[in-house]
């Protein structure tokens, strides 16, 4: 049956929301085997265009969480005249993945937003993976590179430090959502009395093994006011009662 070019034009805009081909084909009635021809299509014939050496985010705030979310889960690939970020999430908080997809969308729009799942076996062990290509994203993140982040430097250049000075919230958000955790620290006291008191008070970690990363987190902690300490060789805790609030006030536990 030949296609007619409606339909080609309706599948492409709708691969360009980010749907999979099998959503596509649902919503078109388009056999998914000519959808996936015509999205190889479209990749082939894909005008190139070089990175933009002078690029800057268009919201200094969403490209700010998602600069935490990279330091954090993120890596860049440079496949060719373009390149990819993958950003891995815990499927156990899907407003997390929310927030992460609208701050991918809005920063290099129209770059769409792809969204894949990862399992390992375990119901527990899954990852949401999102990715989105553009060639601007070296220019973006240059902290990329080849090697674990832990084992290379990590510095922000001047214009990142320069946005993440005036958004330091949402820098601290990304990085607590990517390789942190709000908990409950517990502990007992045998009192004079005798009775054993039990008390409980929230806190604060953020955990990653570069020593840059964590100077990065630090820094900002210490724009804001928010006391912090380091735990062992790789952890940051906030446990301090005023330090705490202010950080509940803009990131909280994890959804």
């Amino acid at each position: 049956m030949r296609r007619t070019d409606s339909e080609f034009e309706a599948v492409k805009a709708l691969l360009a929301t980010g749907l999979s081909g099998y959503a596509v084909a649902r919503a078109t009635g388009v056999p998914r085997s000519t959808v996936a021809y015509w999205a190889q299509r479209a990749r082939r014939h894909r005008p190139w265009r070089p990175a933009d050496p002078d690029w800057r985010p268009p919201d200094g705030e969403s490209y700010s969480y998602l600069l935490g979310l990279y330091l954090g889960d993120g890596h860049i690939v440079e496949a060719g005249c373009s390149a990819y970020l993958r950003i891995t999430l815990d499927l156990l908080y899907e407003g997390i993945i929310e927030r992460a997809t609208a701050a991918l969308a809005s920063t290099f729009r129209p770059a769409p937003v792809r969204r894949y799942t990862r399992r390992h076996g375990d119901e527990d062990d899954r990852c949401a993976i999102l990715q989105l290509s553009s060639p601007d994203l070296p220019v973006a993140f240059p902290q990329h590179g080849t090697g674990r982040k832990h084992l290379r430097s990590i510095a922000l250049v001047d214009w990142q430090r320069e946005l993440t000075r005036h958004h330091p919230e949402a820098l601290l958000r990304g990085l607590i959502h990517s390789d942190g955790a709000r908990c409950l620290n517990r502990f007992a006291t045998k009192l004079p009395s005798g009775r054993i008191a039990r008390y409980e008070y929230p806190r604060y970690f953020f955990s990653n093994l570069s020593d840059d990363i964590r100077r990065i987190f630090c820094e900002h902690c210490e724009l804001l006011g928010i006391r912090w300490t380091q735990s062992n060789h790789r952890n940051i805790s906030v446990s301090h009662r005023d330090s705490v609030a202010l950080l509940d006030s803009f990131i909280g536990p994890k959804r």
